[in-house]
C-alpha cells in the first residue's frame, strides 16, 4: 500500500481520484437514428402502385424504423391493410398525419393539395414527371422548405439509374404488348398481327433508343416475331443491344433521312429515349407523323420526360390513347402501373436499402452528402431549386446542392 493510501485510507483515496479532472471523451454515433416513414394512398386515379410493400416494411421495422401507411394504400397492388399491419406498419386513417412523417414516399408526384400537407425539412421521394409538373407545385415545395428527391434521377455507383432501369424493363415489355393490342381492328388499328405467320410478313416495329426500354421492347417484339429496327446516336448502345439479343438487327444512328424513310412504312413506333437531367430530346417531327399510315401506332414511353415525338401528349390509364393524323398515340407516363404489384415490389426493392442506409448515417443531410447518386436526384432543398433544368424551365434561381450540403459541415 502506498503512503497516500495509508494516510487517507483506500476508499478515501479513490474518492479523491474520482473528483479529479477526467479526460474528455468525444461523442460517438450509436447508429440508432430512426426514421418515421409515411406511405400515403395515391390520390391520382391512374396510379395503382405503392412505394413500399409489406416485405420491405418488415425489414425496416426490424431495424427500428416507424412506418405509417394510409388506409387502403396498397389495395390496387393487391396488398391489404392487414398485410401491412402484420409486417409491423401502423395503419393511419388521416392523410394529414401520414404527411407529417420525416420521410414521405410516393410513386406519383404529390398533388398541390398534398404538397401543402408536407412539413418543413421533410424528405419527399417521388417521381418528378416533368410534363405534369407546374410552377405552383415547385413554388409550394420551396415555401415548405421540403427536400424533394426525384426517383427517376437516383443514380447508382456505375452511373445507371436503378428506378428508371427496373421501370424501363417493365415499360419495354408493356409497350410492345400494348402495341400488339392497339394494332387490332377492334382498337382502331390496321388489323395487323404483330408477329408474322406462314406466308404473311410480320409487322414492322421502330424503336427509338437502345437503352433499357429499347432492349426489352426489342426482346419482346422479336419474341412475338416482329421485324425490328433500332435507332440511337450512341453506337456503343447499338452494338451492346445486338450482343445482348444475340442476333444481327437493323440499327442506325438518329439520322433524319433514314429515320423518316423507315417510319413511313412502320406499323409501330416506340419512343424510348431517356434524358439524364431534363427533357427528352424531340426526334420525330409532326411532319413525319403525318406521313405514317392510318391506323399505325405510336407508344411514347419517354412521355414522363416530355416525350420524344412532337405529337405526343400525356394520356391516362382510363383514356390511354388519342388519334392524331390518323395515328394512334399511347402516351401514359406511368406505363408500369399496368402491372402494379410487380412494379411496387420492384420500386420497394430499390428504396429499402436507401432507407436502411439513412438510418446508419444519422441524418438525411449526411446521407445525401455521402452519396452522390442521391444528390443527383434532389431538385429542391430547403427553399432552393437544385435542378438546373427546372430552374431554367420555371425561372427559379439555381443553387448547387453540393455547396448547400458542404456549408453544413
Amino acid at each position: 500500500m502506498s503512503p497516500e493510501e495509508k494516510k487517507y485510507g483506500v476508499l478515501s483515496y479513490f474518492a479523491q481520484k474520482g473528483l479529479a479532472t477526467q479526460t474528455e471523451r468525444l461523442a460517438v454515433d450509436s447508429g440508432n437514428f430512426k426514421l418515421h416513414i409515411g406511405i400515403p394512398k395515391e390520390s391520382t386515379l391512374q396510379e395503382n402502385r405503392v412505394a413500399l410493400v409489406p416485405s420491405s416494411v418488415a425489414s425496416l421495422v426490424g431495424h427500428g424504423h416507424k412506418i405509417l401507411v394510409e388506409q387502403g394504400a396498397g389495395e390496387k397492388s393487391n396488398f391489404s391493410d392487414r398485410d401491412f399491419s402484420e409486417a409491423g406498419a401502423q395503419i393511419i386513417y388521416s392523410k394529414e398525419d401520414v404527411f407529417k412523417s420525416e420521410v414521405v414516399l410516393k410513386v406519383a408526384p404529390p398533388t398541390i393539395e398534398e404538397a401543402r400537407l408536407l412539413q418543413p425539412d421533410n424528405l419527399l421521394i417521388s417521381p418528378l414527371q416533368i410534363p405534369i409538373i407546374t410552377h405552383d407545385y415547385i413554388k409550394t415545395l420551396l415555401n415548405k422548405r421540403v427536400v424533394a428527391l426525384a426517383m427517376e434521377y437516383l443514380m447508382d455507383g456505375d452511373g445507371s439509374f436503378p428506378v428508371v432501369r427496373i421501370m424501363s424493363e417493365m415499360a419495354g415489355i408493356s409497350a410492345v404488348l400494348a402495341a400488339a393490342e392497339l394494332l387490332s381492328k377492334s382498337s382502331g388499328g390496321t388489323g395487323v398481327l404483330l408477329g408474322g405467320i406462314s406466308g404473311v410478313p410480320p409487322a414492322k416495329v421502330i424503336i427509338l433508343g437502345a437503352g433499357v426500354v429499347g432492349e426489352f421492347a426489342t426482346r419482346t417484339a422479336l419474341g412475338l416475331g416482329a421485324n425490328v429496327c433500332i435507332f440511337d446516336n450512341n453506337i456503343y448502345k447499338l452494338m451492346r443491344i445486338q450482343q445482348r439479343v444475340g442476333q444481327q438487327l437493323f440499327t442506325s444512328s438518329l439520322n433524319p433521312v433514314y429515320l423518316e424513310r423507315e417510319i413511313l412504312n412502320a406499323d409501330v413506333v416506340i419512343g424510348a429515349i431517356h434524358s439524364e437531367t431534363g427533357r427528352s430530346p424531340m426526334v420525330v417531327s409532326e411532319d413525319m407523323v403525318q406521313k405514317m399510315r392510318d391506323g399505325s401506332v405510336i407508344i411514347d414511353v419517354s412521355i414522363d420526360q416530355g416525350g420524344c415525338i412532337e405529337t405526343s401528349k400525356v394520356t391516362t390509364h382510363e383514356n390511354p390513347t388519342f388519334v392524331k393524323h390518323g395515328v394512334i398515340h399511347y402516351c401514359i407516363p406511368n406505363i408500369a402501373s399496368r402491372v402494379a404489384r410487380t412494379a411496387s415490389i420492384a420500386v420497394s426493392n430499390i428504396l429499402t436499402p436507401i432507407l436502411l442506409n439513412a438510418g446508419s448515417t444519422q441524418s438525411i443531410e449526411r446521407l445525401l452528402y455521402s452519396n452522390r447518386g442521391l444528390m443527383h436526384g434532389v431538385y429542391t432543398y430547403k427553399g432552393r431549386v437544385t435542378n438546373e433544368y427546372l430552374s431554367r424551365h420555371f425561372n427559379f434561381k439555381y443553387t448547387d446542392l453540393s455547396l448547400l450540403l458542404a456549408s453544413n459541415y
